[in-house]
């Protein structure tokens, strides 16, 4: 699935924040690209949060959750399912549970995209987002925390992304990183079978029985 972004996050974020009232800053521009929290490595800062503390370091106070609801609002995305998505997730159920797993700091939008695309929401077993877990790809916890809603074990997932300095972090709790760097997703079939060790009928699937999908 590929979901459209605003050409200037700032902007669109200003834009939704004056519609409900708030006094947007001058100097918004530089207060948006500007680190306003103090995270862990790995960890997911919400946009939400982030706005709201880029507001306040200009004097801003947001009042009755306006920064989230912009956020929300900013990031309303058109949504086209890329070609080969569809037969990429069935070859995947063939061999055991999937999920996605997905970098994404605004509450909602992972959502709101699988709603807008070809797919339906049972197509999917768990979905797992950053900024519903707090961590982001490549930190283990998250491919550990997708590997708990499926029921197998992390060395059990078989991830496939298109970014191997995020997506290849399951590699670090044993699982099978599919980057997708050269390739489509029409290629995901083939590419499931070569490291599937036999197909595995889902009526059989038990935690760590077989491989999962996750994307």
């Amino acid at each position: 699935m590929t979901a459209d972004r605003p050409s200037d996050p700032a902007a669109a974020v200003a834009t939704e924040l004056e519609r409900r009232g708030v006094d947007v800053p001058a100097d918004w521009a530089d207060a948006y690209t500007e680190a306003h929290v103090d995270a862990p490595a790995g960890a997911e800062v919400p946009l939400p949060a982030h706005v709201s503390r880029a507001l306040a370091s200009r004097g801003v106070e947001c009042e009755h959750n306006a920064a989230r609801r912009a956020v929300v609002s900013a990031f309303d995305p058109d949504v086209e399912t890329s070609p080969g998505a569809l037969e990429a997730v069935a070859a995947a159920r063939e061999r055991g549970p999937v999920a996605i797993c997905s970098n994404c700091s605004v509450p909602e939008l992972v959502g709101r995209t699988l709603v807008r695309s070809a797919f339906e929401r049972d197509d999917f077993d768990a979905i797992v987002t950053s900024v519903g877990c707090g961590w982001r790809k490549p930190a283990p916890e998250i491919f550990e925390l997708t590997a708990d809603r499926l029921g197998v074990e992390p060395a059990a997932l078989v991830h496939v992304g298109d970014d191997p300095a995020t997506d290849g972090g399951v590699e670090d709790v044993g699982g099978t990183a599919l980057v997708l760097e050269d390739r489509s997703l029409e290629d995901v079939p083939a590419l499931l079978e070569s490291v599937a060790e036999r197909p595995l009928d889902r009526s059989e699937s038990t935690p760590g029985s077989g491989p999962a999908e996750d994307a």
